[in-house]
């Protein structure tokens, strides 16, 4: 064959290497999720790659055949049809017998760049940058190619197969979808500038909100403000002059004898009507939701959506009241520092290595605000509060400390055995103590 048949024949092979290896990567590379978008969208295209994703052992075999039997052709040819010439223009500056040896390994080593460049790293390089395009635009053709070497297909997967049961290797693909890979995800777009650092810290609460309890969004039992039957018209108007809330709690002579929910905006209609505000037998006492205290977020919401409430009283195994949580502490939950008035915020910044914390600040708060992924045996307490306590097994006082996970925490205020306020430092790591972790 003449110069230009070889080749013809080298650029043909060189096609036939490069469409495997765009098909192999593309495969490989296509996300699932983009994949179903463009199905939904009416590409049936993307439903065979979808399917070839499932059974990939049919297609990387007959990828794996044709990349090795153009490589081989492509050695026997393109030494044939470069050397004589690589020869001819090296006569009269090399001499037998290195003349020979020269030629070989000039032809082999231009075969092989072309192969690398041409059949190998540019189309890699595409298929990476468009990998769901690449894929679709492909699959027919790859499909074409699997039946038309079925036989071969059947021995060499099946073969495969056969080895990796021997050697109990699992082959089928994973693509279960977990919470870290969306969170990496998140983080993946933070970084690249789709989503802002807040938008990523929200989207996190709104997955966390299946496991944190209900009770790290509560108002807690001692912050509560109610109203006894008892009261009388000046104690009302007290409280909600003292402590302005959308509704307060009814209870009889005490917080564990609940009767219900008043609105203050109808006690405020009958005040500037002039009617006299009396909470006995008063219509305006409407009964409450009462949820259990072992309840998480996302289903504290779930209630809410099915009984059409925004209010509900949230009481332990003992059927004392633990709480009360409305819809708006859920949003707080979700929205972080973003839904909170500044004189509402728990953890307060001295500077940048030492916070004022409130005692009740949520113990996944404090987590979040400074990234640690875990306290020791924390199913047994809700607030940092609880975690001193814990940690130092007693009521701690003024001045003790707890060093963990390179923060100093310390009780700077009591308020009646209750740990009010902390402040939190950080210090060396080296100099830490430590503590087990359960």
């Amino acid at each position: 064959m003449s110069f230009v048949d070889n080749a013809l024949i080298i650029l043909l092979l060189i096609g036939i290497s490069c469409f495997f290896s765009m098909s192999e990567i593309a495969l490989a590379a296509a996300r699932k999720i983009r994949l179903r978008q463009m199905v939904d969208e009416g590409d049936l295209r993307a439903e065979r790659v979808l399917k070839l994703q499932a059974q990939p052992g049919s297609f990387f075999t007959v990828v794996q055949i044709g990349l090795n039997a153009v490589a081989i052709m492509g050695g026997i040819v393109g030494e044939s049809a470069f050397t004589p010439y690589v020869k001819a223009a090296l006569t009269g500056w090399v001499t037998e017998p290195w003349l020979g040896q020269l030629s070989f390994i000039l032809s082999f080593a231009i075969v092989t760049s072309l192969f690398i460049l041409i059949a190998d790293l540019m189309p890699k390089r595409i298929a990476m940058a468009i990998p769901e395009r690449v894929a679709v635009a492909l699959v027919g053709p790859m499909m074409l190619c699997i039946v038309i070497l079925r036989p071969l297909v059947w021995f060499f997967n099946g073969l495969a197969t056969f080895v990796f049961r021997i050697l109990q290797i699992q082959t089928v693909r994973n693509d279960q979808v977990t919470s870290d890979d969306i969170y990496a995800v998140m983080a993946a777009g933070t970084e690249a500038g789709v989503l802002d650092k807040g938008e990523q810290q929200m989207m996190e609460n709104v997955f966390e909100m299946q496991t944190v309890p209900v009770t790290s969004a509560m108002t807690a039992r001692e912050s509560l403000v109610y109203f006894l039957l008892q009261d009388s018209e000046e104690d009302i108007k007290r409280k909600i002059t003292n402590d302005p809330h959308t509704k307060f709690l009814v209870c009889d002579g005490q917080l564990d004898c609940i009767k219900g929910v008043v609105d203050a905006k109808e006690l405020l209609i009958q005040v500037i009507n002039g009617q006299s505000i009396t909470l006995k037998g008063s219509p305006l006492v409407r009964n409450c939701l009462i949820i259990p205290d072992s309840l998480s977020l996302s289903e504290t919401m779930e209630y809410f959506k099915n009984t059409r409430s925004d209010f509900a009283v949230v009481m332990n195994e003992y059927a004392l009241v633990v709480g009360i949580v409305t819809t708006n502490d859920l949003q707080s939950a979700v929205m972080g520092a973003w839904s909170l008035h500044e004189s509402e915020e728990q953890i307060i910044a001295r500077d940048k290595d030492s916070w004022l914390v409130d005692g009740v600040t949520p113990i996944t708060d404090v987590m979040r605000a400074f990234n640690i992924e875990q306290f020791p045996q924390s199913q047994n307490y809700e607030t940092i509060a609880g975690f001193m306590m814990h940690m130092l097994r007693k009521i701690p006082k003024r001045t003790e400390f707890v060093n963990y996970a390179g923060y100093k925490f310390e009780v700077v205020d009591i308020d009646a055995y209750k740990v009010d306020q902390l402040m939190v430092t950080r210090i060396d790591t080296q100099d830490e103590p430590l503590l087990p972790i359960d």
